[in-house]
């Protein structure tokens, strides 16, 4: 059975990335998938690495469990929408706080290289936007999926990381956003 661990990266509850994330939590539940879920707003942190790498800042309770789940999960699905070509700041802070050196990766004595740390997962980033597809792709070169897919979760050994992109939400009306959640379902339901 495989384990999928949901990670919903909108700070307002009221948005539609929360349906996504119940839309791909139902398909993979009905695959007879292992579910769980992090909903970065909910949970009790400081996004701010203070002191960078300098200084170990301990880990909240919620970090720590959120951490577990990621360790045991086998496929991470990324749901988060994109405000001014990134993540929104609590996405970005989850991030830096958790996925430090020792846990995620570790650079190597004297060295430019890295061990990755989190080899034998992958992941799905499913990105909500108010342009089109290949519009943020063409024109803005798609920053919070290089940043996310390549610069985090690459970097750290999570390979493949597939990349679907849902939008124009802004101008989606209720026949388009039910095709949304049709398709997220059935990502959930492949495990994909």
């Amino acid at each position: 059975m495989k384990n999928i661990l949901i990670i919903n990266g909108h700070p307002n509850a009221k948005s539609f990335n929360f349906a996504i994330a119940d839309a791909y939590k139902k398909g993979a539940l009905d695959s007879k998938a292992a579910v769980e879920t992090i909903t970065i707003v909910d949970l009790k942190f400081s996004p701010n690495l203070q002191f960078g790498y300098q200084e170990r800042t301990e880990l909240e309770p919620d970090l720590l469990e959120s951490w577990e789940k990621i360790q045991k999960a086998d496929h991470l699905v990324w749901i988060h929408p994109v405000w001014w070509g990134g993540l929104p700041a609590i996405t970005k802070g989850f991030i830096d706080r958790l996925f430090l050196p020792g846990m995620a990766f570790q650079y190597r004595e004297n060295s430019v290289w890295w061990d990755k740390l989190l080899k034998g997962k992958t992941a799905h980033i499913i990105t909500t936007l108010d342009q089109p597809g290949w519009y943020y792709r063409l024109f803005y070169g798609r920053p919070s999926v290089n940043q996310l897919k390549k610069a985090t979760l690459e970097f750290c050994g999570i390979k493949p990381v597939k990349v679907s992109y849902i939008g124009i939400v802004k101008t989606g009306n209720g026949l388009q956003r039910a095709k949304w959640l049709e398709q997220v379902y059935n990502f959930g339901l492949r495990n994909k």
